[in-house]
């Protein structure tokens, strides 16, 4: 029976416990996620404690990360999802929230002029990340989120 928790604690100590596993084993998400027929940023966001694994997945990367079955079954539980309760404070974390800050009422206009009144499903989601050249030096970070426009439906 799938099982799901009411806070936060759990999440935390098993994310604790697996970025441990990871940094003693030197594995990369990459390399976490291979096997497990999932998407690199589904995995991580899972093994971040955003999302249960499939028990599949689950026994893969606990195979890698030589996890007890307890561990393995706790990678299956739904977690009380978020990981922030006020403006981030890491640097990289923050870009996005200042990203959201800057156009957040730009994509929502854009949002509602091109779709309607609505939301992006962030569970209907996909999330994808590549490192690009810049052809005036450097690197860029191109993301991409795909979620499903779930229309508001007056009742």
């Amino acid at each position: 029976m799938q099982q799901s928790h009411a806070y936060q604690d759990p999440s935390l100590a098993l994310t604790t416990s697996i970025l441990d596993a990871k940094a003693r084993k030197n594995l990369s998400w990459q390399d976490l996620t291979d096997g497990t027929g999932l998407g690199l940023a589904y995995v991580t966001a899972a093994l971040l404690g955003q999302h249960p694994l499939p028990e599949a997945a689950a026994k893969v990367i606990g195979k890698k990360l030589e996890l007890d079955a307890d561990t393995v079954a706790r990678l299956q539980i739904i977690p009380l999802r978020g990981s922030l309760s006020g403006v981030p404070t890491d640097p990289t974390i923050y870009r996005f929230y200042e990203m959201i800050q800057i156009y957040g009422t730009t994509l929502k206009a854009l949002v509602h002029e091109q779709f309607g009144d609505g939301i992006i499903s962030a569970i209907n989601f996909k999330l994808d990340l590549k490192k690009v050249e810049d052809p005036e030096g450097g690197s860029r970070a191109v993301i991409t989120l795909d979620g499903k426009f779930l229309p508001l439906r007056p009742f």
